[in-house]
C-alpha cells in the first residue's frame, strides 16, 4: 500500500514535476548549471519533500504548515519557470508548466481540506 503521502495526487504530480524540471534544466546553458537550474531543482524537490514530511507529522496543524511550505516552493518554481522563458531557455508550452499548475490546484485542495479539520 505504501506510505500515506504516496497515495496523494499532489505528491504524485509533484514527483512528476521534479522529473520534468530536471529534464528541462539539463539542457540549460552550461553557465546556468549552478545558477537558475540549481535553484529550480531545489524548489522542485522541496515540493514533494514537504508534502511527505507534513504527512509524517502529528496532527493537521503541522501537516498544514508543511503544505504551506510546499505551496511557497511551488510559487518560487513558477517564478523561475517564467524567468527561464524570459531568458529563452525554454518555451512556455513545456510540460513543467502544466504539471506545476496541476500540482498547485491539488495543493490548494489539500490545504482547504486540512484547514477544515
Amino acid at each position: 500500500m505504501g506510505k500515506p503521502h504516496e497515495q496523494l495526487d499532489a505528491w504524485k504530480f509533484s514527483m512528476e514535476l521534479v522529473k520534468s524540471v530536471y529534464q528541462l534544466t539539463a539542457v540549460f546553458p552550461i553557465e546556468e548549471r549552478f545558477g537558475l537550474a540549481q535553484q529550480m531543482r531545489r524548489a522542485a524537490v522541496s515540493i514533494p519533500s514537504n508534502i511527505a514530511e507534513g504527512a509524517g507529522r502529528n496532527g493537521a496543524q503541522e501537516y498544514l504548515h508543511f503544505i504551506g511550505i510546499a505551496r511557497g516552493s511551488l510559487a518560487e518554481l513558477e517564478t523561475q519557470l517564467q524567468l527561464a522563458v524570459m531568458l529563452d531557455f525554454v518555451t512556455s508550452d513545456h510540460a513543467a508548466f502544466e504539471l506545476a499548475d496541476r500540482t498547485g490546484k491539488l495543493l490548494t485542495g489539500l490545504h482547504k481540506k486540512l484547514s477544515t479539520t
